[in-house]
């Protein structure tokens, strides 16, 4: 039986493809601030604004590709039971060819109905004003804005507390929900965190730090994995 590998990406992970987040100057996300684009309220302030601005950003996605890091993870599925937690709302990971993926913040290339949220519809064209779920209401993108609930977080926990090794890649341990979830891992399991901001991380239990991006990281990494 192949050993559990539970994996935690965030913005670095996706950063070599070619995609930004808000996180990467001032605050701004594509030269938005967070409030004008990703929160409830932004929505019912300027509802066009918004479908345009995901627009913008799911044809962003269309033309980028998994990275090495990508195929990196994918490939352990050879050695490891792998499964990823992303930050993330690309579909990177699965064009890489990872099989369980499990989307924190939503997916890019998926709309939810605004009323009914278990209303969802896979989505690679512009959204517009009248576009309508089944039941006559407005499509929103399938995102998980500030100032929303987290859906997945609680099936995240029960993965996270079955691994046999955590890997942190792309996110420091002081975002959230990474943050959290490594607390739900058990003390003897081997931890690795690969990330280029040094900065200064929780006291964990066998956390063992790479400095790098994820291409680099994974590959200094790729080894003692296998030799875990």
């Amino acid at each position: 039986m192949k050993r559990k590998l539970v994996v935690i990406t965030g913005a670095g992970m996706s950063a070599e493809s070619g995609l930004k987040t808000f996180r990467d100057a001032d605050g701004l996300w594509e030269n938005h601030r967070v409030e004008e684009v990703a929160t409830p309220e932004a929505w019912e302030r300027n509802t066009e604004l918004v479908l345009r601005f995901y627009n913008e950003r799911r044809q962003q996605l269309l033309q980028c590709q998994p990275n090495p890091a990508h195929v990196a993870l994918a490939d352990l599925q050879n050695y490891y039971d792998v499964t990823i937690i992303t930050q993330n709302v690309d579909d990177l990971h699965e064009r890489a060819g990872s099989s369980k993926v499990i989307h924190l913040h939503g997916e890019l290339l998926k709309v939810r109905s605004s009323v009914h949220p278990h209303l969802i519809y896979d989505c690679k064209r512009d959204v517009e004003i009248g576009d309508n779920c089944e039941l006559g209401f407005q499509l929103r993108p399938h995102i998980v804005w500030f100032g929303e609930a987290v859906p997945m977080i609680e099936l995240a926990v029960e993965i996270v507390q079955t691994a046999d090794v955590f890997l942190v890649i792309g996110t420091s341990l002081l975002v959230y929900p990474a943050a959290s979830l490594v607390h739900y891992t058990r003390n003897e399991i081997p931890k690795w965190m690969i990330n280029p901001d040094r900065t200064p991380t929780p006291s964990i239990p066998n956390l063992h730090c790479i400095y790098e991006t994820a291409t680099v990281g994974m590959t200094m990494l790729w080894k003692t994995l296998l030799e875990e």
